[in-house]
Protein backbone atom coordinates (compact mmCIF):
# COMPACT_ATOMS: atom_id res chain seq x y z
CA UNK A 1 0.00 0.00 0.00
CA UNK A 2 1.55 3.47 -1.07
CA UNK A 3 2.77 5.35 1.81
CA UNK A 4 0.66 8.51 1.37
CA UNK A 5 -2.55 6.08 2.88
CA UNK A 6 -0.66 4.76 5.76
CA UNK A 7 -1.88 6.42 9.22
CA UNK A 8 -0.94 6.03 12.63
CA UNK A 9 -3.75 5.51 15.00
CA UNK A 10 -4.03 7.18 18.11
CA UNK A 11 -2.96 5.51 20.96
CA UNK A 12 -0.69 2.64 19.37
CA UNK A 13 2.29 3.71 21.70
CA UNK A 14 4.66 6.59 21.37
CA UNK A 15 5.72 8.08 18.05
CA UNK A 16 8.19 10.59 16.89
CA UNK A 17 5.84 12.29 14.14
CA UNK A 18 1.54 12.47 15.02
CA UNK A 19 -0.87 12.71 12.50
CA UNK A 20 0.11 16.09 11.06
CA UNK A 21 3.47 14.81 10.37
CA UNK A 22 4.59 16.94 13.35
CA UNK A 23 7.43 15.82 15.53
CA UNK A 24 5.93 14.86 18.85
CA UNK A 25 6.65 12.44 21.92
CA UNK A 26 4.29 10.92 23.95
CA UNK A 27 1.47 13.77 22.74
CA UNK A 28 4.26 16.64 24.21
CA UNK A 29 4.45 19.46 21.84
CA UNK A 30 8.34 20.04 21.47
CA UNK A 31 7.93 24.04 21.85
CA UNK A 32 5.67 23.66 24.52
CA UNK A 33 8.40 21.70 26.27
CA UNK A 34 11.25 23.57 25.34
CA UNK A 35 9.62 26.33 26.92
CA UNK A 36 8.67 24.95 29.98
CA UNK A 37 12.26 23.43 30.66
CA UNK A 38 13.75 26.99 29.89
CA UNK A 39 11.52 28.53 32.51
CA UNK A 40 11.92 25.56 35.29
CA UNK A 41 15.61 25.92 34.71
CA UNK A 42 16.00 29.34 34.60
CA UNK A 43 13.70 29.20 38.06
CA UNK A 44 16.04 26.69 39.71
CA UNK A 45 18.71 29.01 39.35
CA UNK A 46 16.85 31.82 40.98
CA UNK A 47 15.58 29.67 43.45
CA UNK A 48 19.14 28.53 44.51
CA UNK A 49 19.76 31.61 45.20
CA UNK A 50 16.86 32.91 47.00
CA UNK A 51 17.16 30.60 49.49
CA UNK A 52 21.15 31.66 50.20
CA UNK A 53 21.99 28.43 48.40
CA UNK A 54 20.33 25.21 49.78
CA UNK A 55 20.62 22.82 48.01
CA UNK A 56 17.63 21.04 49.85
CA UNK A 57 15.19 23.25 48.43
CA UNK A 58 16.13 22.81 45.14
CA UNK A 59 15.91 19.03 45.90
CA UNK A 60 12.47 19.50 47.08
CA UNK A 61 11.42 21.64 43.95
CA UNK A 62 12.66 19.50 41.74
CA UNK A 63 10.62 16.13 43.19
CA UNK A 64 8.01 18.31 42.59
CA UNK A 65 8.94 19.20 39.51
CA UNK A 66 9.72 15.75 38.30
CA UNK A 67 5.98 14.95 39.79
CA UNK A 68 4.64 17.35 37.63
CA UNK A 69 5.87 16.79 34.74
CA UNK A 70 4.88 13.11 35.06
CA UNK A 71 1.18 14.41 35.46
CA UNK A 72 1.52 16.43 32.20
CA UNK A 73 2.73 13.07 30.65
CA UNK A 74 -0.50 11.21 32.31
CA UNK A 75 -2.96 13.79 31.38
CA UNK A 76 -1.52 14.44 27.78
CA UNK A 77 -2.43 10.94 27.10
CA UNK A 78 -6.30 11.77 27.70
CA UNK A 79 -8.33 12.22 24.86
CA UNK A 80 -10.15 15.63 24.39
CA UNK A 81 -13.36 13.94 24.02
CA UNK A 82 -13.31 12.30 27.14
CA UNK A 83 -12.13 14.81 29.22
CA UNK A 84 -15.38 16.77 27.93
CA UNK A 85 -17.40 13.78 29.36
CA UNK A 86 -16.09 14.04 32.51
CA UNK A 87 -16.02 18.06 32.69
CA UNK A 88 -19.16 18.26 34.67
CA UNK A 89 -18.77 14.94 37.51
CA UNK A 90 -14.91 16.96 37.87
CA UNK A 91 -17.14 20.12 38.36
CA UNK A 92 -19.59 18.12 40.85
CA UNK A 93 -16.87 16.66 42.80
CA UNK A 94 -14.52 19.90 42.92
CA UNK A 95 -18.17 21.49 44.53
CA UNK A 96 -17.91 18.00 47.17
CA UNK A 97 -14.65 18.38 48.36
CA UNK A 98 -14.96 22.28 48.90
CA UNK A 99 -18.20 21.81 50.90
CA UNK A 100 -16.25 18.86 53.00
CA UNK A 101 -13.61 21.18 53.80
CA UNK A 102 -16.36 22.93 56.62
CA UNK A 103 -16.85 20.13 58.72
CA UNK A 104 -13.67 18.06 58.06
CA UNK A 105 -10.82 20.79 56.67
CA UNK A 106 -7.84 21.95 58.04
CA UNK A 107 -7.61 25.50 59.82
CA UNK A 108 -4.02 26.95 59.06
CA UNK A 109 -3.87 30.94 60.22
CA UNK A 110 -7.29 31.34 60.56
CA UNK A 111 -8.88 29.90 57.54
CA UNK A 112 -9.87 26.12 57.11
CA UNK A 113 -8.63 25.28 53.01
CA UNK A 114 -6.80 21.94 53.34
CA UNK A 115 -7.84 18.27 53.49
CA UNK A 116 -6.17 15.54 54.92
CA UNK A 117 -6.36 11.97 54.31
CA UNK A 118 -4.67 10.95 56.79
CA UNK A 119 -0.89 9.03 55.80
CA UNK A 120 -1.55 9.78 51.95
CA UNK A 121 -1.78 13.87 51.27
CA UNK A 122 -2.74 17.24 52.40
CA UNK A 123 -4.21 19.29 49.66
CA UNK A 124 -6.56 22.29 48.56
CA UNK A 125 -9.47 21.21 47.07
CA UNK A 126 -9.72 25.15 45.84
CA UNK A 127 -6.59 24.76 43.06
CA UNK A 128 -8.90 21.75 41.54
CA UNK A 129 -11.32 23.99 41.14
CA UNK A 130 -8.96 26.31 38.92
CA UNK A 131 -9.21 23.37 36.28
CA UNK A 132 -12.49 22.21 36.80
CA UNK A 133 -14.48 25.14 36.78
CA UNK A 134 -12.93 26.42 33.28
CA UNK A 135 -13.63 22.73 31.99
CA UNK A 136 -16.92 22.77 32.85
CA UNK A 137 -17.92 26.28 31.35
CA UNK A 138 -15.50 25.44 28.21
CA UNK A 139 -18.19 22.01 28.08
CA UNK A 140 -21.59 24.08 28.97
CA UNK A 141 -20.55 26.26 25.50
CA UNK A 142 -19.28 23.45 23.33
CA UNK A 143 -22.53 22.34 21.68
CA UNK A 144 -24.34 26.20 22.31
CA UNK A 145 -24.10 29.06 19.93
CA UNK A 146 -22.03 31.85 20.06
CA UNK A 147 -21.89 34.73 21.03
CA UNK A 148 -23.85 33.67 24.07
CA UNK A 149 -27.66 34.82 25.02
CA UNK A 150 -28.72 36.50 28.15
CA UNK A 151 -29.81 32.76 30.11
CA UNK A 152 -26.66 30.71 28.96
CA UNK A 153 -24.68 33.83 30.86
CA UNK A 154 -26.51 33.81 33.35
CA UNK A 155 -26.18 29.89 33.88
CA UNK A 156 -22.42 30.47 33.71
CA UNK A 157 -22.20 32.58 35.55
CA UNK A 158 -23.84 30.80 38.65
CA UNK A 159 -21.26 27.71 37.84
CA UNK A 160 -18.49 30.60 38.10
CA UNK A 161 -19.97 32.08 41.02
CA UNK A 162 -20.89 28.51 43.35
CA UNK A 163 -17.39 27.56 44.01
CA UNK A 164 -15.48 30.97 44.01
CA UNK A 165 -18.16 31.95 46.99
CA UNK A 166 -17.08 28.50 48.56
CA UNK A 167 -13.57 29.12 48.58
CA UNK A 168 -14.15 33.42 49.69
CA UNK A 169 -16.03 31.99 52.41
CA UNK A 170 -12.91 30.13 54.01
CA UNK A 171 -11.46 32.76 53.86
CA UNK A 172 -9.41 33.09 50.66
CA UNK A 173 -10.74 36.11 48.96
CA UNK A 174 -7.33 36.09 46.55
CA UNK A 175 -7.94 32.40 45.08
CA UNK A 176 -11.49 32.87 44.82
CA UNK A 177 -11.40 36.08 42.93
CA UNK A 178 -8.51 33.92 40.51
CA UNK A 179 -10.70 31.37 39.99
CA UNK A 180 -13.65 33.31 39.22
CA UNK A 181 -11.12 34.95 37.29
CA UNK A 182 -10.17 31.69 35.08
CA UNK A 183 -14.05 30.70 34.38
CA UNK A 184 -14.58 34.90 33.32
CA UNK A 185 -11.74 34.36 30.74
CA UNK A 186 -13.46 31.35 29.09
CA UNK A 187 -16.96 33.70 28.78
CA UNK A 188 -15.12 36.18 27.26
CA UNK A 189 -13.06 33.82 24.51
CA UNK A 190 -17.06 32.36 24.03
CA UNK A 191 -17.93 36.09 22.77
CA UNK A 192 -19.42 37.74 25.85
CA UNK A 193 -21.17 40.76 24.35
CA UNK A 194 -19.67 44.06 25.68
CA UNK A 195 -23.45 44.82 27.15
CA UNK A 196 -23.10 42.18 29.43
CA UNK A 197 -19.40 43.13 30.56
CA UNK A 198 -20.04 47.00 30.63
CA UNK A 199 -23.30 46.26 32.86
CA UNK A 200 -21.53 43.84 35.33
CA UNK A 201 -18.72 46.43 35.82
CA UNK A 202 -21.26 49.18 36.54
CA UNK A 203 -22.53 46.60 39.20
CA UNK A 204 -18.91 45.65 40.49
CA UNK A 205 -18.93 49.37 41.20
CA UNK A 206 -22.79 50.10 43.10
CA UNK A 207 -21.72 47.14 44.89
CA UNK A 208 -18.50 48.39 45.57
CA UNK A 209 -19.49 50.14 49.16
CA UNK A 210 -21.34 46.98 50.62
CA UNK A 211 -18.59 44.67 49.66
CA UNK A 212 -15.82 46.70 51.66
CA UNK A 213 -17.40 46.66 54.84
CA UNK A 214 -18.22 42.48 54.13
CA UNK A 215 -14.27 41.84 53.41
CA UNK A 216 -12.13 40.80 56.86
CA UNK A 217 -10.49 43.77 58.41
CA UNK A 218 -6.92 42.10 56.84
CA UNK A 219 -8.39 42.32 53.51
CA UNK A 220 -8.84 45.99 53.76
CA UNK A 221 -5.86 46.36 55.71
CA UNK A 222 -4.03 44.90 52.57
CA UNK A 223 -5.94 46.92 50.01
CA UNK A 224 -4.87 50.14 52.16
CA UNK A 225 -0.92 49.01 52.13
CA UNK A 226 -1.35 49.00 48.31
CA UNK A 227 -1.96 52.14 48.43
CA UNK A 228 0.17 53.69 51.35
CA UNK A 229 3.07 51.17 52.51
CA UNK A 230 4.55 53.78 55.10
CA UNK A 231 1.47 53.61 57.12
CA UNK A 232 2.67 50.58 58.73
CA UNK A 233 6.40 50.14 57.61
CA UNK A 234 7.54 47.46 60.21
CA UNK A 235 4.05 45.58 59.60
CA UNK A 236 1.82 44.96 56.90
CA UNK A 237 3.94 47.29 54.78
CA UNK A 238 7.30 45.77 55.30
CA UNK A 239 7.21 43.31 52.37
CA UNK A 240 6.46 46.03 49.93
CA UNK A 241 8.77 47.94 51.13
CA UNK A 242 11.66 45.52 51.34
CA UNK A 243 10.57 44.38 47.90
CA UNK A 244 10.87 48.02 46.41
CA UNK A 245 14.50 48.14 47.64
CA UNK A 246 15.17 45.00 46.46
CA UNK A 247 13.57 45.66 42.49
CA UNK A 248 14.94 49.18 43.01
CA UNK A 249 18.82 48.44 43.99
CA UNK A 250 19.35 46.00 41.40
CA UNK A 251 19.41 48.38 38.52
CA UNK A 252 20.01 47.34 34.59
CA UNK A 253 22.27 44.02 35.36
CA UNK A 254 22.04 43.59 39.00
CA UNK A 255 24.41 42.60 42.13
CA UNK A 256 24.96 38.93 40.68
CA UNK A 257 23.39 35.91 42.34
CA UNK A 258 24.36 35.31 45.58
CA UNK A 259 25.26 39.18 46.22
CA UNK A 260 21.57 40.19 47.26
CA UNK A 261 21.25 41.78 50.28
CA UNK A 262 17.30 42.01 50.70
CA UNK A 263 17.14 38.32 50.55
CA UNK A 264 20.10 37.42 52.10
CA UNK A 265 20.26 39.69 55.33
CA UNK A 266 16.69 38.43 56.06
CA UNK A 267 14.91 41.47 54.74
CA UNK A 268 12.77 40.53 52.45
CA UNK A 269 10.23 37.73 53.52
CA UNK A 270 8.95 35.03 51.57
CA UNK A 271 11.83 35.30 49.23
CA UNK A 272 11.47 32.02 47.81
CA UNK A 273 7.93 31.79 47.18
CA UNK A 274 6.03 35.02 46.70
CA UNK A 275 8.73 37.47 46.38
CA UNK A 276 11.07 35.78 44.01
CA UNK A 277 11.03 38.03 41.36
CA UNK A 278 12.22 40.59 44.10
CA UNK A 279 15.10 38.61 44.24
CA UNK A 280 15.97 38.20 40.74
CA UNK A 281 15.42 41.70 39.46
CA UNK A 282 17.75 42.38 42.66
CA UNK A 283 20.86 39.99 41.29
CA UNK A 284 19.89 39.61 37.98
CA UNK A 285 18.37 43.08 37.55
CA UNK A 286 16.48 44.43 34.58
CA UNK A 287 18.11 41.93 32.16
CA UNK A 288 17.26 39.20 34.48
CA UNK A 289 13.45 40.04 34.60
CA UNK A 290 13.24 40.90 31.12
CA UNK A 291 14.45 37.32 30.45
CA UNK A 292 12.17 35.60 32.27
CA UNK A 293 8.91 37.70 30.99
CA UNK A 294 10.60 36.73 27.24
CA UNK A 295 10.01 33.34 28.14
CA UNK A 296 6.73 33.92 29.85
CA UNK A 297 5.47 35.86 26.64
CA UNK A 298 6.69 33.03 24.23
CA UNK A 299 4.98 30.60 26.47
CA UNK A 300 1.60 32.54 25.83
CA UNK A 301 2.00 33.13 22.55
CA UNK A 302 2.46 29.42 21.64
CA UNK A 303 -0.49 28.67 24.02
CA UNK A 304 -3.03 30.88 21.97
CA UNK A 305 -1.54 29.83 19.05
CA UNK A 306 -2.74 25.92 20.44
CA UNK A 307 -5.56 27.21 21.22
CA UNK A 308 -6.37 28.84 17.38
CA UNK A 309 -5.85 25.42 16.15
CA UNK A 310 -8.04 23.26 18.42
CA UNK A 311 -10.74 21.57 16.31
CA UNK A 312 -13.92 21.95 18.36
CA UNK A 313 -14.86 24.54 21.05
CA UNK A 314 -14.52 22.41 24.21
CA UNK A 315 -10.62 23.13 23.19
CA UNK A 316 -10.34 26.41 22.15
CA UNK A 317 -11.73 27.55 25.08
CA UNK A 318 -10.40 25.27 27.66
CA UNK A 319 -6.38 25.99 26.01
CA UNK A 320 -7.33 29.86 25.71
CA UNK A 321 -8.68 29.96 29.32
CA UNK A 322 -5.55 28.17 30.68
CA UNK A 323 -3.11 30.13 28.84
CA UNK A 324 -4.84 33.75 29.95
CA UNK A 325 -4.94 32.28 33.40
CA UNK A 326 -1.28 31.53 33.82
CA UNK A 327 -0.75 35.37 32.38
CA UNK A 328 -3.07 36.86 35.02
CA UNK A 329 -0.49 34.29 37.44
CA UNK A 330 2.48 36.17 35.97
CA UNK A 331 0.91 39.50 36.32
CA UNK A 332 -0.76 39.33 39.82
CA UNK A 333 2.61 38.46 40.68
CA UNK A 334 4.88 40.30 39.66
CA UNK A 335 2.07 43.50 40.53
CA UNK A 336 1.69 42.55 44.22
CA UNK A 337 5.62 42.64 44.17
CA UNK A 338 6.21 45.73 43.09
CA UNK A 339 3.47 47.40 45.20
CA UNK A 340 0.45 47.72 42.21
CA UNK A 341 -1.81 45.36 43.30
CA UNK A 342 -2.53 44.00 47.08
CA UNK A 343 -0.63 40.82 48.21
CA UNK A 344 -2.85 37.87 47.81
CA UNK A 345 -0.23 35.06 48.41
CA UNK A 346 -0.17 34.15 44.37
CA UNK A 347 3.06 32.32 43.61
CA UNK A 348 4.93 33.08 40.29
CA UNK A 349 4.43 30.62 38.20
CA UNK A 350 7.19 27.62 37.89
CA UNK A 351 9.63 29.79 39.46
CA UNK A 352 8.37 30.03 43.20
CA UNK A 353 8.92 27.26 45.81
CA UNK A 354 5.89 25.02 46.26
CA UNK A 355 3.77 22.27 45.55
CA UNK A 356 0.15 21.83 45.55
CA UNK A 357 0.26 25.16 43.19
CA UNK A 358 2.83 24.13 40.65
CA UNK A 359 0.96 20.68 40.13
CA UNK A 360 -2.54 22.11 39.70
CA UNK A 361 -0.10 24.14 36.70
CA UNK A 362 1.45 21.34 34.89
CA UNK A 363 -2.01 19.38 34.91
CA UNK A 364 -3.26 22.26 32.83
CA UNK A 365 -0.13 22.24 30.37
CA UNK A 366 -1.18 18.13 30.42
CA UNK A 367 -4.73 19.52 29.05
CA UNK A 368 -3.16 21.96 26.34
CA UNK A 369 -0.99 18.98 24.91
CA UNK A 370 -3.97 16.88 24.91
CA UNK A 371 -5.98 19.21 22.94
CA UNK A 372 -3.00 20.08 20.46
CA UNK A 373 -2.08 16.09 20.24
CA UNK A 374 -5.12 14.79 19.50
CA UNK A 375 -6.57 16.91 16.60
CA UNK A 376 -8.09 15.11 13.85
CA UNK A 377 -7.09 14.98 10.22
CA UNK A 378 -8.77 17.30 7.86
CA UNK A 379 -8.78 17.11 4.15
CA UNK A 380 -8.66 19.76 2.17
Amino acid sequence: MSGDFVRRLPGGGPSFRNQRGEFTWFNLDPWLMLILLSIVGFGLVVLHSASDGNWMVVEAQLVRLGLGFGLMILIAQIPPYFLLRMAPLLYGLGLILLLLIYPFGTEVNGSRRWLRVPGVLNFQPSELMKLFLPMVLAWYFNERHLPPELKPVIVSCLLLLLPAGLIIVQPDLGTGLMIATSGFLVLILAGLPWRYMLRGSALVLVLAPALWFAIKDYQRGRILTMFDPERDPLGAGWNIIQSKIAIGSGGFSGKGLLNGTQSHLDFLPESSTDFIIAVLAEELGFLGVLSLLVLYGLFILRGLMMSLNAQDTFGRLLCGSITFTFSVYVFVNIGMVSGILPVVGVPLPLVSYGGTALLTLFAGFGLMMSIHSHRRITLL
